[in-house]
């Protein structure tokens, strides 16, 4: 059944609040407000370049997305958020050193009006960076509040119709699920006995889930996919995404990954080591923020290989994920891979990767698109977990007991598919049975 006459008009100002004004919230915003004023294009964008078939081959119907799906318009975005220093969105961009400054220049008094609020902080959390712009109150549940008012007071000053948060700050410590995360009673008793089990990215979720607006996580942190985030999400009626922007290294073996299990190629190891010189990975050199992110990488080869399945080719599999510190390097990561793979009659061969990105480049697209999305399932009535919308993600959210899919192929059949059965399309599975059927 369509869901097309439920989805509420895009009408009005969209704001997007990022916690985290840094090098991948700035190259957004500024990306944003250069191509409104024609000097770029949004290159990596689905939601603004993207096509999608409908119907038959023979049909030749191959819209843009933004014309077959209601989305907000770029001209209609509103941007905000918060920062543990005081620079402004143009001074935040020029120390992160992403966009040449001649770019920066030409949007330069937009960028300046962008001031961040003071942030949810604690040192606990992110251990190499030390914030001097920061909320204080007596518990955790008052920062939450504080938020809450953030918010409020942010969508009255400028005329916003709809909003959402995006989590674009750091990555935080590694923290396990306990009793404090299992309902949101719990959690609103942590908040307020200030449980260290409460981390600032789930004050902020809590907080955007509370205030009526959708939330995403785009770091590897422990943030809303705990039960009892899920819970206020489905509750309030309200979409939640996550976890962890899906960009370079792990975008690859999102890539190369299913493309060797199609060919059924054995894999003896796939060895991973990253360097880069962005706050990111000052972040990441602390050994609790890194092993939130390994989890996150580590994730992704089990689910596309199945080794249960496959065990002659991929249960004896040694990963092995690294990344360095490396000041030099800033936002241009730089990452290896070495893949030690094996073919017919068990010979042995080696595929070598070395990929030299920018991280808030190819991050930067996504946060748009998931900006974009996550309105459109706001107004189209869809709550909890979006798990149509992994395509985005390193370590993607799924329903209590689903194994979430990482094989970038099939994640994108997903998401196009959830975009026809808003609209009323027919679904498209590739079936035909041979070349004289229409699929």
């Amino acid at each position: 059944m369509s869901l097309q006459q439920n989805i509420k008009k895009p009408e009005g100002k969209l704001g997007i609040l990022v916690p985290g004004i840094g090098a991948v919230s700035t190259t957004l915003m500024a990306g944003v407000l250069a191509t409104r004023k024609g000097l770029s294009q949004p290159f990596g964008s689905i939601s603004q370049l993207g096509k999608i078939r409908l119907g038959k081959r023979t049909e030749n119907r191959e819209p843009k997305v933004k014309d077959f799906v209601p989305l907000a318009s770029l001209d209609d975005l509103v941007f905000g958020g918060w920062d543990i220093f005081t620079d402004n969105a143009y001074e935040s961009a020029l120390n992160a050193g992403v966009l040449d400054k001649d770019l920066l220049e030409k949007i330069k008094d937009e960028l300046s009006a962008i001031k961040p609020m003071p942030a949810v902080f604690d040192p606990n959390y992110v251990k190499r960076l030390h914030g001097t712009y920061i909320k204080k109150a007596e518990t955790k549940m008052d920062l939450a509040k504080a938020v809450m008012a953030d918010i409020e007071h942010f969508k009255t000053e400028n005329s916003c119709n709809r909003m959402l948060m995006i989590w674009t700050a750091s990555t935080e410590v590694y923290i396990e699920l306990s009793k404090v995360h299992q309902n949101i009673e719990n959690f609103e008793k942590g908040l307020l006995n200030n449980d260290h089990g409460i981390s600032p990215s789930m004050i902020y979720a809590y907080a955007a889930l509370k205030s009526g607006i959708p939330f995403v996580n785009g770091a590897p942190n422990l943030t809303n996919d705990v039960p009892a985030i899920i819970e206020l999400a489905n509750r309030l009626n309200l979409p939640i995404a996550g976890k962890d922007f899906k960009t370079g290294q792990t975008l690859m073996k999102t890539i190369l990954g299913p493309g060797l299990k199609a060919r059924l190629l054995g894999i003896d190891g796939w060895f991973s080591t990253n360097i880069l010189g962005n706050r990111d990975g000052e972040v990441l050199d602390d050994a609790g923020s890194f092993k939130t992110k390994e989890v996150s990488k580590l994730s992704v080869l089990d689910s596309i290989l199945e080794p249960e399945k496959y065990p002659e080719l991929y249960k004896n599999m040694y990963h092995k994920v690294r990344i360095n510190y490396y000041p030099p390097k800033g936002d241009d990561k730089e990452s290896w891979d070495n893949i030690d793979i094996f073919g017919w009659l068990g010979y042995k061969m080696q595929i070598k990767v070395d990929f030299l990105c920018k991280d808030s480049i190819l991050a930067a697209p996504v946060v748009l698109d998931l900006a974009l999305f996550m309105d459109l399932a706001q107004r189209s009535g869809m709550k909890g977990i979006q798990e149509w919308l992994s395509f985005y993600f390193k370590s993607p959210q799924t329903r209590e007991g689903l194994t979430p899919i990482h094989d970038i192929f099939l994640q994108k059949i997903k998401f196009e598919n959830r975009l026809r059965h808003l609209m009323g399309e027919d679904l498209i599975t590739h079936l035909g049975l041979d070349y004289y059927e229409e699929d």
